[in-house]
């Protein structure tokens, strides 16, 4: 009976051993887990460790996609916000691209400044002079717009003419005997054209006399059209992106500047006598161009191509006043 109490004590006793020695090696690997986790430059490779770059490089996962599904016509606007981001330089570049088409789209916009210096011919000022004529043609002259769609047209004297500053002008020219005229100005009249005076063509003339009377006193006057259409830009013959001559065509008003735009701002170009503005090096040319009348008011027309001696209509005229 003793006997096997014995035996009883010592198998409790043998368990207890082996419980006591599995305790004491699972605390030393704990021990020294953690031991070797806090050495300098030691990694684990635990889970949760591991995970936190993940979380990091999924935003650059998903930026890095989105490229590839910008093109997409399916993409809607309820895309993430890296992929939406990422799809606007895209588009940015996609409407710059579709720009210099063949058919050279252009937009237009109005704004307005401060009236220019005013020039020889001014708003709501008559002038007095005479009336002669002289046979246009086609209607052409120094203006070098081309053939005019009626003749009601005249050459200014040099002397108001401003080295082409009037230009395009439509002016109601006012004889004696009450008839009057309007007719827009498309030549020069050279000496000895005095100051005041207006070569009209026939067909202008006769509205107020018989050719045979050869001159006649008028009063004359800047009017601004109500009847016109859009106003027209035309590059020189010759012109390219390294020196190019640009005019203006069908404006309501007279045009007393032009700009073109070089990237950091706006660069005034001088006029000649042929009624162009010459960028001599190049500078704005193709690029956005900015006209300003005699009334301070700008029109900015943009996406025109250097194509020489090319009407290309815009979609913007000058206030009527």
């Amino acid at each position: 009976m003793n006997t096997t109490r014995q035996i009883a004590r010592q198998r409790r006793r043998r368990r207890g051993l082996v419980l006591g020695a599995t305790a004491a090696l699972a605390s030393t690997a704990v021990l020294a887990y953690l031991v070797m986790a806090l050495l300098p430059g030691h990694k684990v490779d635990a889970g949760p460790a591991a995970a936190t770059p993940l979380v990091t490089t999924q935003p650059k996962a998903t930026g890095t996609a989105s490229p590839s599904a910008t093109p997409s016509p399916s993409a809607s606007p309820s895309s993430s916000p890296s992929a939406s981001r990422s799809a606007s330089p895209k588009a940015t570049t996609a409407t710059k691209a579709a720009k210099p088409s063949p058919k050279g789209t252009q937009k237009s916009s109005r704004g307005s400044t401060t009236p220019p210096s005013a020039g020889r011919i001014r708003p709501n000022t008559t002038y007095k002079g005479v009336a002669t004529a002289y046979e246009a043609g086609v209607g052409d002259g120094a203006c070098l717009f081309g053939p005019s769609p009626d003749m009601m047209i005249a050459a200014m004297n040099t002397t108001d003419y401003e080295t082409s500053r009037a230009c395009g002008a439509y002016v109601l020219v006012r004889a004696a005997n009450g008839k009057s005229v309007t007719v827009r100005i498309t030549n020069e009249c050279p000496l000895p054209c005095a100051p005041g005076q207006i070569d009209l063509s026939q067909q202008a003339f006769a509205k107020l006399a018989d050719l045979k009377v050869g001159r006649l006193s008028i009063t004359w006057s800047l009017v601004s059209p109500s009847s016109i259409g859009t106003m027209s830009i035309r590059y020189k013959t010759g012109s390219s992106v390294y020196w190019c001559g640009i005019q203006v065509i069908g404006h309501r008003n007279p045009v007393a500047r032009l700009e073109v735009s070089t990237g950091g701002g706006w660069r005034q170009l001088p006029r000649t006598s042929y009624n162009y503005f010459i960028s001599e090096n190049g500078s704005g040319c193709g690029k956005a161009i900015r006209v300003t009348d005699i009334y301070g008011e700008q029109l900015t027309v943009s996406g025109l191509a250097v194509q020489p001696n090319v009407v290309q209509p815009t979609r913007v005229q000058f206030s009527q006043h």
